[in-house]
Order: C-alpha cells, then structure tokens, then sequence
C-alpha cells in the first residue's frame, strides 16, 4: 500500500483528528484509491501515531462512508458511487443557498474582497486549466460564504456533504468552467446589495447545474 511521507502535517490537533483528517483527504484526492485494502500498522507509521487514533479515525470515516470494516478480516476504501451526486448536490445547494442568505447581516467590506480576491484566483485556476486547484478555490469561496453565516448546525452538516462532492469531482474529472466564474460575481454582488432572495437563487443554480454538467461527462464516457 503505496503512502506519502512528504505530506504536510496539521497543527494543533489532536492525533485522531489529525490522522482522520489526512485519511480522509487522502481517500478524496486517489492516493488511497476505492477498493484499496487499509493497513493500520503502516497507517500508523506513516502519520507517526500509534494504531489507537488510526483504528478511531477508520470507525469515524466508516460512519460517513468512505470505508468498510470487515471485523477480522480488512479494512478497505469505500467505491466511488457517481449515481450519488444526486442525492448529495441538491441539499448540499440548499444549505450553501441559506448560508448565502444568512450572511448578509455579517458582510464587511473585507469579506466582500476576500469573496472577490478568492474568485479571481479561482478564474485564475480555470483559464490556466488547473481544474485540481479550481475545486480547491471554487470550495475555500464557498466556504468564506458558510463561515460568514456564522451557523454551526449549516457548517457541521456541510462538512461530510461536502467532503463527499469534493470525492466525485475529483474521481470524476469535473471541470469548472467560465460560468461558474460570472455565478460568483453575480453572488457577492447580490451579497453586496442584501437581495436574500436573488442570492439564494443563484447560489442553488450553481451548485445543481453540476449535475447536469456531471451526466454530460458521463454521456460522453460512454
């Protein structure tokens, strides 16, 4: 079982929280691939942890589904369903479009341009057709959105929806395109002239156009 050793590591957190965070970041991005059989020894070795945190970690991410526990015989990396996307976008929209909505008394100027600023990186990221780096603006842009909402009942849900989006776009190649750059703009502008109720539609358009966008790829594989 193939593991990194140049992986960066967290700060300030507990050695469960910090291998079940590197476990399941490595189980989104491939470098444990689907079906991949998980050894808690070399686990443990390579996050410099003993097998406690590791054996806690794999029962947390058992729970949300990237793997599963055959007690006595293996541990192995859940498979990517792509039918999934289904089920997970539309609420996933639904609560980024009331986190668009419930931010809107909390804006500053600030976090206007740290919308802003963040959306150019992401642009940036497309026109150079690094659509790795894309997803990982296009989710810290979100993400200033969710933080801003200041609900930690939309923030705690969000993190496993979340996790599991950013699982399938990168198994399956999902592009971001130029689109999805106006839809920001049109996002921090509503956000700037507190119009909840535009806002909260455009967001969910957004985040649900991915579905189509999805299938596309998935009529053109075929």
């Amino acid at each position: 079982m193939p593991i990194p050793t140049n992986h960066a590591q967290p700060i300030r957190k507990t050695a469960k929280e910090s291998a079940f965070s590197q476990l399941q970041k490595w189980i989104i991005d491939g470098t444990l691939q689907p079906g991949e059989k998980l050894n808690d020894v070399e686990l443990a070795e390579a996050l410099g942890v003993s097998r406690t945190p590791i054996r806690e970690s794999l029962q947390l991410l058992e729970v949300q589904g990237f793997v599963q526990m055959f007690p006595g015989k293996a541990t192995q990396v859940t498979d990517v369903d792509r039918e999934s996307i289904s089920d997970l976008l539309p609420p996933l929209a639904a609560l980024q479009a009331l986190s668009a909505e419930l931010s809107i008394p909390n804006l500053t100027e600030n976090i206007i341009k740290k919308l802003r600023d963040t959306n150019k990186k992401f642009a940036l990221a497309v026109e150079k057709e690094d659509y790795f780096q894309a997803l990982k603006t296009d989710e810290k842009f979100h993400q200033i959105i969710v933080d801003t909402a200041n609900n930690p009942y939309i923030s705690s849900l969000l993190v496993s929806l979340q996790a599991h989006v950013r699982r399938l776009f990168f198994h399956n190649s999902i592009i971001l395109t130029e689109k999805s750059i106006a839809e920001h703009d049109q996002i921090i502008d509503l956000m700037s002239q507190r119009d909840g109720e535009q806002v909260t539609k455009v967001m969910r358009e957004n985040w649900l156009r991915a579905i189509e966008e999805f299938h596309s790829i998935e009529n053109v594989d075929s």
